[in-house]
């Protein structure tokens, strides 16, 4: 069920459609979660993946620093990688309404663009695996670091799952559309900014197009 705030009903200005990636269009927690895994095996290190699971959407870097000390860090995150990219086209899969929400963009006249804190060789196999085309990808950035992104391209709206999204979208002037589709809440999206929260992206079709529909005159 969509809920809005207050002002969620007026329409938003042309400009491109950002996307996270991570449990807002594709669901990789399997995979993510495989992948480490394979991490503490091959390394003995205790990895919680309950934790790991709280926190998915951060960079994986960040991640590690939570289970590896820092002169190993480097090494824990490429075992990661390698896992992750052979297992991602095994256990990813689109979530509902993944492939309409970027062609609901696309028939707009607009761009739909994913902007993720995965690193580019990671991005590659999920999306393939997904079956989803998006018309530009921007990887490796977080918080702030995707509010400059959505700034430099002017967007109109940023989609996420995390409250980390919702703080991005607002600090670039960005419509903020959380989903609840990963391991928050929707009164954490909506506590974190979030003007408008779906259930999932089976929704954004038509909130975008409610959102592009000219005010009466």
């Amino acid at each position: 069920m969509i809920q809005f705030d207050e002002t969620s009903s007026a329409p938003g200005p042309a400009g491109p459609v950002g996307f996270d990636l991570d449990l807002t269009l594709i669901d990789s927690q399997p995979a993510i979660l495989a992948a480490w895994r394979e991490v503490a095996r091959e390394t003995g290190a205790r990895i919680d993946l309950d934790s790991v699971t709280r926190r998915m959407g951060i960079k994986l870097e960040d991640e590690a620093a939570f289970w590896f000390p820092a002169e190993e860090r480097e090494a824990a995150v490429a075992t990661y990688r390698r896992h992750y990219v052979r297992l991602a086209r095994q256990l990813t899969t689109p979530l509902p309404g993944a492939g309409e929400s970027l062609a609901a963009v696309r028939q707009a006249g607009e761009r739909a663009i994913i902007i993720t804190a995965k690193h580019p060789v990671s991005v590659g196999p999920s999306l393939t695996a997904a079956g989803l085309e998006p018309d530009d990808v921007y990887t490796h950035v977080y918080g702030p670091e995707k509010a400059a992104v959505l700034t430099q391209l002017g967007a109109a709206v940023y989609v996420g799952d995390a409250p980390a999204d919702m703080g991005a979208a607002t600090a670039a002037g960005a419509h903020a559309v959380g989903v609840a589709t990963g391991s928050f809440s929707a009164a954490d999206l909506r506590a974190a900014g979030a003007e408008v929260v779906l259930d999932s992206l089976r929704e954004f079709p038509a909130w975008y197009a409610a959102l592009r529909r000219p005010e009466p005159r």
